[in-house]
């Protein structure tokens, strides 16, 4: 019985994880849905925007934001093109793997990281102050 009320707990602290999760995503989705984003695409942004300060621009490799967001490949490959055809990223060959493609801020995907990433942390405060 002990390990049947331990595996219990698991499962409803597991449960309150992914409930968390959720209401966080919708939160983020509502708040930034009024900058034309969602909370995937400002992930990207936000990844990116890293990469900007850490080497001048040249972006991420996009096998490399797959790793670091939570999308499959197909999913990401959608996101991107409609931030590229917004205007908010470009993408470019590898110059050292031309099999690969770069994936990199424009000004106007900056500057639009810039004013929403306020809201985007806003509401993560406000969402997982309980954790803290």
């Amino acid at each position: 019985m002990a390990a049947t009320k331990a595996e219990q707990g698991l499962v409803e602290q597991w449960r309150g994880i992914l409930a968390l999760h959720a209401r966080t995503q919708c939160e983020l989705d509502r708040a930034l849905h009024g900058h034309g984003l969602c909370a995937s695409d400002f992930e990207v942004l936000d990844l990116l925007s890293e990469s900007t300060a850490a080497d001048d621009g040249c972006g991420y490799r996009v096998q490399e934001i797959s790793d670091r967001v939570h999308l499959s490949q197909s999913a990401l490959s959608r996101l991107i093109g409609r931030l590229e055809k917004d205007g908010l990223v470009d993408r470019a060959m590898c110059p050292e793997d031309r099999r690969g493609v770069r994936v990199a801020l424009t000004t106007k995907g900056r500057a639009l990281h810039g004013e929403v990433r306020p809201v985007q942390r806003a509401v993560l405060a406000r969402m997982l102050a309980d954790l803290r």
